[in-house]
């Protein structure tokens, strides 16, 4: 029988590294945000003013899962709401238990939650992929164990399934685009020689030997910030640039940890040795998760993003990887490119003993639960997705004000 331990503690957290990366390489659909290394940098910057909640699954003296949560506070038209959710804070696109059987780690966390008391207003398991491909279930796990989640979906990923060669990905992409991608490619070599450069550090061994290649290679790291600086993010007041003040700590303090893990996939394109594009991304084993690109303003209507995402597919082609995920936002710039458009689901319960929890219920007693339900467990095909109208946002980080 399962026993679930709470740690609010990140000392404590930490004295379970071992067991987290073991738990981390047997995680099914795990991106490098479901890591110890990614969590430990996080927290590090963000922390303060979150209480951490992490879930520890145990079967005799064995950790068997891990549930990562944290308690924020978040403005909402009736005050200061407290949600019980990831640690992930829009940085990528899904998120869930760590372990290899997410489903029964996530039961007995939800369990575990549902008899404890419940300082919170809203327990809102955000990050949740369709339920085709959930591999926690997390609706129907959720349901089970006594919460009421209304699925709402906050954003659409778009992804790129890789075929096996780079000639079929071209030959899906159509006659015209294959008309304006050659043209590009002319116009960029009679501008200067085209260099492109990929940097895949191995990490440090997890197993303790002299294997070692975690070199952050800053040379072109800067690059890639030189290059945001020079694109049309650099007038950006999002905030969310490589460049930009209020994260550009985090984005280097995290680069370094993923070069340590592993996890880091720098990619450059060079016209006569002047930094041209870069498309920077964390990866796992043979799946990639875009964090930020950028390109020369000056060049735009030339398609050197374009040339630039061509680039990494042939690569990532050749190395055998099998998806690249672009993440959320500037949808329609990411059109062209993708095979697939898929929704990223928030996963809301309201505490009905709380007074806030009770106001976002009875709010969401006026709309078709029903019909929610039913669209979360839709099968959305590409072209379903496609079509359907969304936002352009330009962030991996929007924000969400509860409508209470």
């Amino acid at each position: 029988m399962s026993h679930v331990d709470a740690l609010h503690d990140w000392s404590a957290v930490a004295s379970l590294r071992d067991d987290w990366n073991r738990l981390y390489a047997q995680t099914p659909g795990a991106s490098f945000f479901h890591s110890f290394d990614w969590l430990e940098t996080y927290w590090r910057f963000y922390g303060e003013g979150q209480s951490l909640r992490v879930l520890i699954i145990r079967e005799g003296n064995g950790v068997t899962g891990i549930v990562p949560l944290t308690l924020i506070t978040e403005p909402t038209k009736l005050g200061a709401a407290r949600v019980l959710t990831y640690p992930m804070a829009y940085w990528g696109t899904y998120y869930g238990p760590v372990g290899p059987q997410p489903r029964a780690s996530l039961a007995a966390a939800l369990e575990h939650l549902s008899d404890a008391r419940r300082d919170w207003d809203l327990l809102d398991l955000r990050f949740a992929p369709p339920a085709v491909i959930d591999p926690a279930d997390t609706v129907a796990v959720m349901t089970t164990a006594g919460f009421a989640p209304v699925p709402r979906i906050v954003d659409h990923t778009s992804l790129i399934d890789l075929p096996k060669s780079f000639d079929d990905y071209l030959d899906s992409r159509g006659r015209r685009w294959r008309t304006h991608y050659g043209r590009w490619l002319r116009r960029a070599r009679e501008r200067g020689e085209l260099r492109y450069v990929r940097y895949v550090p191995r990490g440090v061994s997890v197993t303790g030997n002299s294997d070692v290649d975690a070199d952050p290679r800053w040379d072109l790291y800067d690059h890639c910030e030189s290059i945001a600086r020079r694109s049309w993010q650099g007038s950006s007041t999002s905030g969310t640039t490589l460049t930009h003040e209020p994260i550009r700590p985090f984005l280097r303090a995290m680069h370094e940890t993923a070069c340590r893990s592993g996890a880091a996939d720098v990619n450059l394109l060079y016209l006569d040795d002047k930094p041209l594009a870069f498309f920077y991304a964390y990866r796992r084993a043979d799946t990639l998760f875009g964090l930020r690109t950028g390109f020369d303003a000056s060049l735009s209507k030339d398609g050197v993003g374009n040339i630039m995402y061509m680039h990494v597919l042939e690569d990532s082609i050749a190395r055998g990887d099998k998806l690249i995920d672009l993440g959320p936002g500037s949808l329609k710039a990411k059109e062209p490119l993708r095979t697939r458009l898929e929704p990223i689901y928030r996963l809301p319960h309201a505490n009905t003993s709380s007074w806030r929890g009770l106001a976002w219920r009875m709010k969401e007693a006026f709309t078709d639960v029903e019909a929610a339900l039913a669209e979360y467990n839709a099968d959305f095909s590409s072209e379903a997705c496609s079509a359907t109208p969304v936002g352009n946002t330009s962030t991996n980080a929007p924000s969400l004000v509860h409508q209470l």
